[in-house]
């Protein structure tokens, strides 16, 4: 394969993203504008903050693609955050949160204000990653979430890594990995060459203890032991992995299990031993830490998530290959107990916008130019289609994916032909047209729902656009028709 792709051309010239602000980046600059008057940012906030709709040379411009850019296929890092929300970055708003590796990152590329997660939990979402579909074509992305061991991602499925390794990458996953247990599936079965991290959904962070109780943290197939603060051993191991001499292109997933419970951050030894007590007196109840976290011990994760993030950004950097290394951030699903989501409703587990909306952040300095917003919806699933095709790769034929690949969004400035974006989970059903949205929650009525005027989702349209909401909802039911059903 040759290390440069006429997919990847910066030719040609760009269409409506070089325009005017849409009303829906307007509203979101406008919004996060008065946010940091209203609470009082710190000035390092106040500088990752949108700056207004005409752009400055200190704040955010609507993307537009770079022309005459080349470059060789880029390294990917692709990091996940665990139960982040929407809001939870100071480049996104948060009044309390610094996160300034993650605002210069932003800085350095795009902002996403319209990202999704392919589902809103753990599992699913890593499915609609791994394999660029819905969760709901696999049977192990029916469970929401993974949470014993009678299923996984099959190791017969096409990834994101087995097309990237067959294409010649070298591909590691550093972290939790949540798409089933071992003896029956593991990244290494699943087109990873490396794998350091652990199975299941959550682990208490000194001792590792999972979600039933036993040990969970993993070299390949084979235990690993190591007490230290998981954040900070994912973080070594991530550091070292980009400051290696490689010899082909790479992709790294580094799933980071932080900001989710317990909440523990590094140093908490005394709440360890107390959430550890509880583990081995009663399994999940413990590790669910029920009685313990505060919005300050959250924001004390995040913060730790962002120096984390910062040091493997050093270690690229120093490594000589940030310049054609593609780093991409997100969370895996919208924020949980004491995540900060304003203005959005719901959270973790709902198809609200505060379940599925989720920071996401871009950088690619060889052929992205920095301080850019980009409103574009997009969805978990359209990374895997463009990391693909960035990567020079094509998806398996009996395989077809859900995403849309960006790559002639991001390089060509293609604004990406208006679609649906779809989800699905027990008793909630979405669908994401444009501005629009329809929902139905558990036992509840049809919802419609103008995102460009109601981020929030409390002005119901329902009654005033029954033809609307008719379309969305048989355009849902369409999708919904293909997928296996849930199990009884």
């Amino acid at each position: 394969m040759p290390e440069s792709s006429p997919s990847i051309s910066n030719t040609g010239s760009p269409e409506q993203s070089s325009g005017p602000l849409s009303r829906r980046a307007f509203s979101a600059a406008v919004g996060a504008t008065a946010a940091t008057a209203a609470v009082g940012l710190s000035a390092g906030q106040a500088a990752a903050a949108p700056a207004g709709p005409a752009g400055t040379p200190e704040g955010e411009r609507p993307f537009r693609a770079a022309r005459g850019k080349h470059s060789k296929r880029p390294n990917i890092l692709f990091i996940l955050a665990d139960d982040l929300g929407w809001a939870d970055l100071s480049s996104y708003g948060a009044p309390h949160i610094d996160t300034p590796n993650l605002d210069a990152l932003a800085r350095g590329g795009v902002r996403f204000t319209d990202a999704y997660s392919g589902s809103a939990t753990c599992s699913p979402t890593r499915f609609s990653l791994y394999t660029g579909r819905y969760p709901g074509r696999t049977r192990g992305g029916l469970a929401e979430p993974i949470a014993d061991r009678s299923v996984g991602l099959e190791p017969t499925h096409p990834t994101l890594a087995s097309l990237l390794r067959t294409s010649g990458y070298a591909t590691a996953l550093i972290g939790k990995w949540h798409c089933g247990y071992l003896p029956d599936y593991s990244p290494t079965k699943s087109g990873w060459d490396e794998f350091f991290g652990n199975f299941g959904g959550a682990l208490e962070y000194y001792s590792k203890l999972g979600l039933d109780g036993s040990y969970d943290l993993y070299e390949g197939d084979a235990e690993y032991k190591d007490l230290r603060y998981y954040t900070r051993i994912l973080t070594e191991r991530a550091s070292e992995y980009v400051r290696r001499d490689h010899d082909k292109p790479w992709l790294l997933n580094l799933n980071f299990t932080t900001p989710h419970w317990p909440w523990i951050a590094d140093g908490d030894v005394e709440e360890s031993a107390e959430v550890v007590r509880k583990i081995k007196a009663g399994g999940f109840g413990g590790l669910f830490h029920a009685d313990g976290g505060s919005v300050a011990k959250y924001k004390q994760m995040v913060e730790d998530l962002d120096r984390s993030v910062g040091e493997v950004l050093k270690a690229l950097r120093k490594s000589g290959q940030e310049e054609n290394t593609l780093v991409f951030f997100a969370s895996d699903n919208g924020g949980e107990r004491f995540s900060y989501q304003w203005p959005l409703s719901g959270n973790k587990s709902s198809l609200q916008e505060g379940g599925i909306r989720v920071p996401a952040l871009l950088r690619w300095p060889a052929r992205i130019d920095g301080r850019q917003v980009s409103d574009l919806p997009v969805f978990t699933p359209d990374w895997t289609a463009t990391l693909l095709e960035l990567a020079g790769t094509r998806p398996h034929p009996a395989y077809p994916l859900d995403g849309v690949s960006l790559a002639g969004y991001l390089l060509r400035g293609e604004r990406p032909a208006e679609r649906d974006l779809f989800w699905r989970v027990r008793g909630e059903r979405a669908l994401r047209r444009g501005d629009w949205k329809y929902y139905r929650g558990a036992g509840g009525p049809d919802q419609l729902f103008d995102l460009a005027e109601d981020q929030r989702e409390q002005a119901n349209r329902a009654a005033a656009e029954p033809a609307l909401l008719a379309e969305l909802r048989a355009s849902w039911e369409r999708t919904d028709a293909e997928l296996l059903p849930y199990p009884a």
